[in-house]
């Protein structure tokens, strides 16, 4: 519990630093100011654009996608060892992507100390994420590619927009593989690191 404390209050203190915002709606920082002139914005989209398909409670459908290094990641080979947590991003290239996943990098104590993995999942094709990942830095967490079929784990979990990107969604799944929370954030903000640790607090505790 006390190594808990100590690594939330060193992500707190990293975030501050960093401008990162960790409530999740704030301005981006400097890993989107580094693409300057490089990424596509967008504009304001519509903030949810889809229809789940799965609630919490439910076994997460089980998939299997290629991933930027080279190996194939399935869902399922971490039951019974993981708590997963699934991150859906739209797009490569594109702002807010572009700050939500390298935030996560000041946090893979936390997630190891939760006993979880982070997947990130993008419609995009593996030669996109390869070169949008390398020019973030490199990410500690599998990038997976949900380019073909097209959508088609996205559409599974029912966060597939109809003009072809996912959500920006959060997937909680316990080492059982039930999902124990859901967030379809707003696709214009990211996602609060916070409301994903404390859902990994409580599987934690349960």
């Amino acid at each position: 519990m006390k190594r808990t404390l100590c690594l939330w209050l060193w992500v707190m203190t990293a975030a501050g630093l960093l401008g990162l915002g960790v409530a999740g709606v704030g301005t981006a920082w400097a890993v989107s100011e580094a693409f300057h002139g490089k990424i596509y914005v967008p504009g304001p989209l519509k903030p949810v654009d889809s229809e789940l398909t799965v609630r919490v409670g439910d076994p997460a459908p089980d998939f299997v996608l290629p991933s930027v290094s080279g190996e194939k990641v399935q869902l399922s080979q971490f039951k019974g060892r993981k708590n997963v947590v699934l991150s859906f991003v739209p797009a490569a290239w594109t702002p807010v992507c572009s700050d939500q996943w390298p935030g996560y990098n000041i946090a893979k104590d936390l997630f190891e100390a939760y006993d979880a993995v982070l997947l990130g999942i993008s419609v995009d094709n593996l030669p996109t994420l390869f070169a949008w990942t390398q020019e973030m830095g490199g990410l500690w967490f599998p990038v997976l590619s949900d380019f073909w079929p097209h959508g088609a784990v996205a559409a599974r979990y029912g966060v597939l927009r109809s003009d072809g990107v996912s959500e920006r969604a959060i997937f909680i799944i316990d080492k059982e593989g039930i999902i124990r929370a859901i967030d379809v954030h707003d696709i214009n903000q990211r996602p609060p690191l916070e409301g994903i640790l404390r859902e990994l607090e409580k599987l934690q505790k349960s």
